[in-house]
């Protein structure tokens, strides 16, 4: 394998910089608000400079967005997962939960890139990145229904319902109105987290087919 020279280590180097600081921006300024006259100011560079490493403001949230998938990606394949399979809801949830803002900040992107799509070539790459994601989780998932840990239905009910179950609060976390009723957002996204692992665990679903009462509060 060639050896990276010192110029290309610094190149990505800057790349990562710009990355990260024009998140922090989308984040606290929100992408409409954030040029790349600004990114290129506020991490000390002319906006020539950006320019080489991204052709757009565009390609700069589908790199985000694809990062952002790569790294759940290496969770999937992470050691921990690949020997304790119980402990895969729990690390996928707390990577979706782990920073709302983020998660849906990107919602909110792939939705307004889906309608322009101004670089269609990256905008399939993100998908198929996220497709292999799912591919993963559904190997995974496919082997606890073997055990006998989860509900067996087919694997997409499962990661379906664990999506549905994120975004949605997600959505809560910024709503207007949801975002004065939960007060404590910290032990709110936990307990989303306790629901979602041990939602689809075997026996739950069949307690609820045979008639039994099932208290949705313990869910």
């Amino acid at each position: 394998m060639k050896k990276e020279s010192r110029k290309e280590r610094e190149f990505k180097r800057r790349g990562k910089e710009i990355l990260e600081v024009a998140l922090g921006l989308f984040l606290r300024d929100g992408e409409e608000n954030v040029t790349v006259e600004r990114i290129a100011e506020e991490v000390g560079i002319g906006k020539g400079t950006i320019y080489k490493h991204f052709r757009s403001k565009a390609e700069i949230y589908l790199r985000m967005m694809i990062d952002y998938e790569r790294e759940l990606a290496e969770l999937f394949h992470s050691q921990e997962v690949t020997r304790d399979k119980d402990s895969l809801a729990r690390s996928y949830f707390e990577y979706r939960l782990k920073d709302p803002e983020k998660y849906y900040l990107f919602e909110r992107l792939e939705e307004k890139l889906a309608q322009r799509n101004p670089l269609p070539e990256m905008l399939d790459e993100l998908h198929q990145v996220r497709a292999s994601n799912f591919d993963r989780l559904a190997d995974l998932i496919r082997a606890r229904i073997a055990a006998g840990s989860l509900e067996d239905v087919p694997e997409y009910y499962h990661y379906c319902a664990a999506w549905a179950l994120i975004s949605g609060g997600v959505a809560m976390y910024h709503s207007p109105f949801w975002r004065d009723v939960i007060k404590d957002k910290e032990g709110f996204f936990q307990y989303m987290m306790d629901i979602g692992v041990r939602m689809g665990n075997r026996g739950r679903s069949r307690a609820s087919k045979a008639g039994e009462a099932v208290d949705i509060t313990g869910l």
